[in-house]
């Protein structure tokens, strides 16, 4: 038998996920600082709700890539492609919730989609999520998230907004009727171009005159300006002015990282009002590193009924930020133990070594069973720990320990207290 995993799924080694914690800490960390909860939703979900027309919808490449499989009673249910559609499925199930609330969530998430670079069907999702404000405040305040968190991982991106109000507004000027269908269609325009999304809405049923209308429209170097002049429709215009209030706040908060760009569809039938991505300003993966909007139908119509509860959110991909930070070179990954501790026919005392490291916190690990000096060092080594702390007769009955320094090389006699001064946190 051959072991293999499955495809698009991959074994994540000590060093890897080192960074991947290092990366989760890091935007815990940015999500706390803006007020945001902790929630954990089930990996497992009825089919019924991930399929609802209000959540990714039956046309959605989200839902044509969603995991399906039956339990023992013989009921449909799905692994969750994103973390929105379980967020709504809660809120409605705990109505009496105070508002706002903001949460964030960070779990796996799937898709049996396609696999490149950054891209797997097994991946991870750090999102954060404002419901219950309509104000485009809740919007800025996303976008600043956002911005903060690559400021902290030393990633320059470019965050790229639009509105779907405004995308509404000139699919109906040019007398699209079946907007979803065509939004899905716009959304690839950066991976497969203009002649790529014109043949896809001709496969869809748009005419050749509806389409022109758009993509002459739909162009990434338009500018709001511009739009203006040519948008008649109400509900476009509308999209236009919640864009430039939220560019004013996000000036107000010093985002210089906001781009507007009437190219960004965001393909998933959910979104309402604001849609955004975030991309490397540079650098050979293509991929988004976090992307979001608003969403204010989800809810309410799991909810029952036609009333809206407002939402706005965002997610990180994980698997694509960590590409980004290997392929830049700006992994500083701290080790998992600090100091070694080599005992030499010493081990009740490195016992209580060890454990007076650890109640310090300082990480601390002790040689295991009968190697040598030579190959507890080539482990201590090839694991990257920075101490070894030597303890044997000699250095017992000096009541002190032989400090190596495995960087430099160097070894020093000291006392326990000592070394707790040089190496605690």
């Amino acid at each position: 038998m051959e072991l293999q995993t499955a495809k698009g799924v991959r074994d994540i080694p000590p060093e890897e996920k080192a960074l991947k914690n290092q990366v989760v800490n890091t935007l815990t960390s940015v999500f706390e600082l803006y007020g945001f909860q902790p929630l954990e939703t089930p990996i497992l979900e009825r089919y019924e709700t991930l399929a609802a027309k209000f959540a990714a919808g039956e046309e959605s490449d989200a839902l044509r890539e969603t995991l399906k499989l039956k339990d023992q009673g013989n009921r449909d249910l799905g692994l969750r492609f994103d973390l929105t559609v379980p967020l709504a499925r809660f809120m409605a199930m705990n109505p009496m919730l105070k508002m706002p609330f903001k949460r964030y969530e960070i779990g796996q998430v799937f898709r049996d989609g396609p696999i490149k670079l950054g891209r797997y069907r097994e991946f991870w999702q750090c999102d954060a999520d404002i419901v219950g404000s309509p104000s485009l405040l809740a919007d800025a305040e996303c976008l600043a998230v956002i911005d903060a968190a690559f400021k902290k991982l030393d990633l320059p991106v470019i965050i790229k907004v639009n509105n779907r109000k405004l995308l509404n507004g000139i699919l109906g000027q040019a007398g699209i009727e079946q907007k979803q269908e065509a939004i899905i269609a716009l959304d690839k325009l950066d991976k497969i171009g203009s002649e790529g999304v014109s043949k896809e809405m001709e496969q869809r049923g748009y005419t050749k005159t509806q389409i022109a209308k758009v993509l002459s429209m739909v162009k990434s170097k338009v500018t709001l300006t511009q739009l203006k002049k040519n948008l008649t429709s109400e509900e476009g215009r509308q999209g236009i002015a919640e864009l430039e209030e939220l560019f004013r706040y996000c000036r107000s908060m010093n985002i210089t990282s906001v781009q507007f760009d009437a190219s960004l569809a965001r393909g998933l039938a959910y979104y309402t009002g604001t849609v955004f991505e975030a991309y490397l300003t540079k650098g050979e993966l293509k991929s988004s590193l976090a992307a979001g909007g608003r969403w204010d139908a989800m809810i309410g119509k799991f909810l029952g009924g036609n009333r809206d509860v407002p939402a706005v959110g965002f997610s990180f991909g994980l698997e694509p930020i960590m590409e980004a930070l290997k392929l830049k070179n700006n992994v500083k990954i701290k080790p998992a133990v600090v100091v070694y501790v080599l005992p030499i026919g010493t081990e009740k005392e490195s016992l209580q070594l060890v454990q007076e490291l650890r109640q310090n916190n300082i990480p601390a690990s002790m040689a295991l069973g009968k190697k040598g000096v030579s190959k507890n060092l080539e482990y201590a080594s090839a694991l990257g720990i920075p101490y070894v702390a030597i303890l044997g007769e000699d250095e017992l009955k000096k009541k002190k320990v032989l400090l190596r320094d495995m960087r430099s090389g160097t070894e020093q006699l000291l006392a326990v207290k000592s070394i707790l001064r040089k190496i605690k946190p």
